[in-house]
């Protein structure tokens, strides 16, 4: 794949952006709760070490890092819009792009295994994108998916939380996400003539022994939220002191990983 330039989404700068002060800590918040259930997955594989591997979506690349050490034979090529996060240094086998996987494309039957993590809720075209990826495998090469799934503001036992989680899950469908498009998952990887199709889900706390997972999140949206009037400065601060009580604990998403294979002939 060529990198192309990326584009000009709603991602690339603003809710998501990397020009955004606080990114890196909400990328570093994602690592830290849900790194071990993703190298979990990866590790029940038949990982060689001499793979080539796609991290689509790398983020601070933390498992771009992990797979380069896994794979130290093979090659790992971890994509982003926005690079900044990535230290191309950290491994010789690793290989940094930044690129629109949207607007690009890689030879067919390139990689012995694609992972993404949080990434395609956010394309318009994230059905496509399963098929295309699958296309990218080797024969007997795996594609490993990981998205989130919001469960309904509205059943959080916390009217606070609800108010919160109501505005944000909003801002984000305004930005063209589908937090609940996860449940499609093993079906698109199904349909895209992969087999061994299957499947694990993580609950993702807040409050509790997790209680920094959500505060970056809420705060890089923050100004969005304010600025359309979904949420007041008090909300804020509630939400803030919420996360410091012991007694607080809640489950806002479901992570859902999904894989399959493509076939060896």
């Amino acid at each position: 794949m060529t990198p192309h330039q990326p584009s000009n989404t709603p991602y690339s700068s603003g809710l998501l952006g990397n020009d955004a002060a606080s990114e890196a800590d909400r990328l570093a918040s994602i690592q830290r709760s849900v790194d071990a259930f993703t190298t979990g997955i990866l590790d029940g594989l038949p990982l060689d070490t001499s793979w080539n591997c796609l991290e689509l979506g790398a983020g601070a690349g933390s498992v771009a890092y992990w797979l380069a050490g896994r794979c130290p034979e093979g090659r790992v090529v971890a994509v982003d819009l926005d690079t900044r996060h990535l230290d191309a240094g950290r491994a010789a086998n690793l290989e940094v792009q930044e690129a629109d996987i949207t607007r690009g494309d890689y030879a067919p039957g390139r990689f012995d295994l694609i992972h993404a993590r949080y990434l395609f809720c956010h394309l318009q075209e994230r059905d496509d994108m399963i098929a295309q990826a699958a296309r990218w495998l080797s024969p007997g090469g795996w594609l490993v998916i990981e998205e989130p799934y919001h469960l309904p503001a509205e059943t959080s036992p916390f009217p606070l939380v609800r108010r919160i989680l109501d505005a944000y899950q909003r801002t984000y469908r305004e930005h063209g996400a589908d937090m609940t498009w996860a449940r499609a998952l093993p079906s698109l990887l199904a349909r895209s003539a992969l087999t061994e199709v299957a499947f694990a889900a993580n609950p993702g706390c807040m409050g509790g022994l997790d209680k920094d997972r959500w505060l970056p999140l809420i705060s890089q949206a923050a100004p969005a939220l304010l600025a359309d009037g979904l949420v007041t400065e008090a909300d804020l601060a509630g939400f803030a002191a919420l996360l410091k009580d012991p007694a607080f604990l809640d489950i806002p998403q479901i992570t859902l990983s999904a894989w399959g294979r493509r076939p060896e002939r």
